[in-house]
């Protein structure tokens, strides 16, 4: 979890490449309207993310009866993180990805492919909760040291 470019898509497919564990991408699960709202600069509302929360839980259920999943999501606010773990029966990490804000905006400032424009970052900042609960990763380290770290603290 994280605001937009702090590299949850990066961290979560290489995590999954070390513990075979499936991953999914929440941005993949946007409805094209979201996607189109943030393109032209509009911050999401709770409104506009109940849907979309609600398909990430339906996701994480069906793979709580396989094998487990990591799912990258902005899950910026604990009631977001709620409806995410909603009748979720086994243990649920929550790794924050935590980086500054000048950081993180140079990293979105120098990507093409997204739909997320960096003028919606400080919305995302404006509304993060950090949860107290949550593995927490400084995205300044290195790939490979989150992902070593990570593989330490989650018991995979």
């Amino acid at each position: 979890m994280g605001v937009s470019g702090s590299g949850k898509t990066t961290i979560g497919k290489k995590l999954s490449d070390k513990t075979n564990i499936p991953f999914f991408d929440a941005d993949d699960f946007h409805p094209l309207a979201n996607k189109e709202k943030m393109k032209a600069g509009q911050a999401l509302t709770d409104d506009d993310r109940e849907g979309w929360l609600k398909a990430m839980n339906q996701l994480a259920q069906e793979q709580m009866e396989k094998q487990g999943a990591i799912i990258s999501c902005s899950a910026l606010k604990e009631k977001y993180r709620t409806v995410l773990a909603d009748g979720i029966s086994i243990p649920v990490y929550w790794v924050f990805l935590k980086g500054s804000y000048e950081l993180i905006g140079k990293r979105m400032k120098e990507r093409t492919d997204h739909f997320m424009p960096d003028r919606l970052l400080q919305s995302q900042f404006e509304i993060l909760e950090i949860p107290m609960y949550a593995i927490v990763a400084d995205i300044s380290d290195s790939q490979d040291k989150i992902i070593e770290s990570l593989l330490t603290s989650l018991p995979v």
